[in-house]
């Protein structure tokens, strides 16, 4: 399901998810999970540099997990574009229990038939905590919302969390969720953009540090 009834005509709206700045947790490689995180200062030039490229896009609304890290990205955008954000804990980073506040080589070392299990894209609660569906559960729905809103051919920005994007991503795109994991992981304050077309949302950028550039010569 991706929210979209195939029998409307497509309106060409875009939705921009964009992650938060680098923190000390991600130079560390601990697992942040919905621990609140303040950016470093090479976050925060990160975020002010993406900003100036997103704004480019004239966005018409932006929306942003309340949890610091997040919340501080969009405000550089905002700061451009002069747009209201709107806070949503839906948006935040999944869940991890005891995994939060470990390191990568910790939890492989703790957990590790657990997280190979996950890397099997296997339903594992890491740590005790969210299953993957229920972070798209609760964050799916928050974008699709927002967008529906967007007037046609409009965009909305999306700041969140890596693990989040992914499996909003996947949700929007009708995948299942073993295969969320093949979309990849975001860089610090890198997006990806999906776009509303004749059958649904599609992946047009994933990962990008450069403006959105149309698909030439698409399927031929």
């Amino acid at each position: 399901m991706n929210g979209t009834d195939p029998r409307k005509r497509a309106t060409g709206r875009r939705v921009v998810l964009w992650r938060h700045g680098q923190t000390a947790w991600n130079l560390e490689r601990r697992f942040q999970g919905t621990t609140d995180i303040e950016l470093t200062e090479d976050g925060v030039a990160q975020a002010r540099r993406a900003a100036r490229l997103l704004a480019s896009l004239k966005p018409d609304a932006i929306i942003s997990s309340d949890l610091q890290r997040a919340a501080a990205t969009a405000s550089e955008l905002a700061e451009i574009t002069v747009l209201d954000i709107s806070y949503d804990a839906a948006l935040r980073e999944t869940y991890a229990g005891v995994w939060q506040g470990l390191t990568h080589e910790e939890i492989v070392a703790q957990y590790g038939e657990q997280y190979a299990a996950w890397k099997r894209g296997e339903p594992v609660r890491r740590g005790g905590g969210e299953l993957e569906s229920e972070v798209a559960d609760r964050a799916a729905p928050v974008v699709l919302h927002h967008a529906e809103k967007l007037p046609e051919n409009g965009t909305l920005v999306v700041v969140s969390h890596g693990g989040t994007i992914r499996t909003t991503i996947g949700r929007l795109l009708g995948l299942e969720s073993h295969h969320w994991e093949s979309l990849g992981g975001l860089s610090n304050c890198c997006w990806s953009v999906v776009g509303e077309g004749a059958r649904g949302w599609r992946l047009l950028e994933h990962n990008a540090g450069t403006l959105p550039e149309p698909v030439l010569g698409d399927d031929d």
